[in-house]
């Protein structure tokens, strides 16, 4: 709550030195204590169903989202993509976690075959990126099944995190070598690195309070226009960079690191603390490279995540949960 509080108080904090907009900032701050919240008393209640029921709610929201973005500012080619994926990894990391909470062994294959289900989802969407995510969520949710050090392996995700934020940095820098940078501006389209360009030119003019929460897309560059109606730059740590200055990445860097900390010390069995985090790593992979974190859906689902990954299971008074 200390490192959520203080997310919220900085963007105040910058917002106010240079006249920025802190709303998307704090919604999506309310957005993840609110959903943590609900996830450790439904957790902690209800282990089972409260997964179960946020993968198959999150399954619908990836299928219905274009419908509910419609609109210019979701348009190709950057758009919703980044929503649909990082719903998909979160509803595969709820299914699993709930496989992996139930003692039952039919319903833990249905839950997993729900899994799957939602794997092959995002390859009938399209959405090359929830496939690949959904997949490796699963994938590592089955290796994990027979790991009883949940603190080594917890470190694979946090590398896991840090190679692409690392990636998008230096492509965004120049200082990748010539040919993997074309590789990888061809997968990423032109436009969406030029944004990155911008954002990172902004940030090294503006490293200790930013340019304010909002502000990016007040400020020219050399991506089109008409690609950065929206105001950001389709990468959570870039736009944090420019907007909220170096700071303000340490407080998003700070929060992740938190997260796998409370999935180290959770009560839970280790497969599915493991699973979350590897779930949220890749929504973490995911908001680096597109504007996930901008759909208050996807930050309600990872903060619900977090909160069953981290619950305490209930039990009446005087009678020990059972490990």
């Amino acid at each position: 709550m200390i490192l959520l509080g203080a997310c919220a108080g900085w963007s105040l904090i910058t917002a106010a030195v240079h006249d920025g907009r802190p709303e998307g900032v704090l919604l999506a701050v309310l957005a993840v204590a609110a959903g943590h919240a609900v996830g450790r008393v439904s957790g902690a209640l209800l282990p089972v169903a409260a997964a179960c029921g946020g993968a198959a709610a999150g399954l619908a929201l990836a299928v219905a989202l274009p419908g509910l973005s419609a609109g210019p500012r979701y348009a190709d080619p950057l758009g919703h993509a980044g929503g649909t994926a990082a719903l998909l990894a979160l509803a595969t990391g709820a299914a699993c976690c709930a496989a992996w909470a139930t003692p039952v062994p039919r319903l833990r294959l249905v839950l997993r075959v729900l899994a799957a289900g939602i794997v092959l989802t995002g390859a009938v969407l399209g959405s090359a990126a929830g496939f690949l995510a959904s997949a490796a969520v699963l994938l590592w949710s089955l290796a994990v099944g027979s790991v009883s050090r949940r603190g080594v392996c917890l470190l694979g995700p946090a590398v896991a995190a840090a190679l692409p934020a690392g990636t998008a940095w230096a492509l965004a820098g120049g200082a990748l070598p010539d040919g993997l940078a074309r590789v990888l501006e061809g997968r990423l389209t032109a436009h969406r690195v030029a944004l990155w360009q911008d954002a990172l030119r902004l940030a090294g003019r503006n490293r200790g309070f930013g340019v304010g929460p909002g502000r990016f897309g007040e400020f020219g560059g050399s991506a089109p226009q008409t690609l950065a109606a929206d105001g950001k730059p389709h990468s959570a740590l870039l736009q944090l960079a420019t907007e909220q200055g170096l700071v303000g990445v340490f407080l998003c860097v700070a929060a992740y690191c938190w997260v796998l900390h409370a999935l180290w010390r959770s009560p839970r069995s280790t497969p599915v603390a493991l699973t979350a985090g590897a779930a949220l790593t890749a929504l973490a992979a995911l908001a680096t490279v597109s504007n996930a974190l901008s759909f208050t859906t996807v930050t309600v689902g990872a903060g619900l995540l977090a909160g069953w990954a981290t619950a305490r299971p209930w039990a009446p008074d005087g009678v020990e949960p059972r490990p």
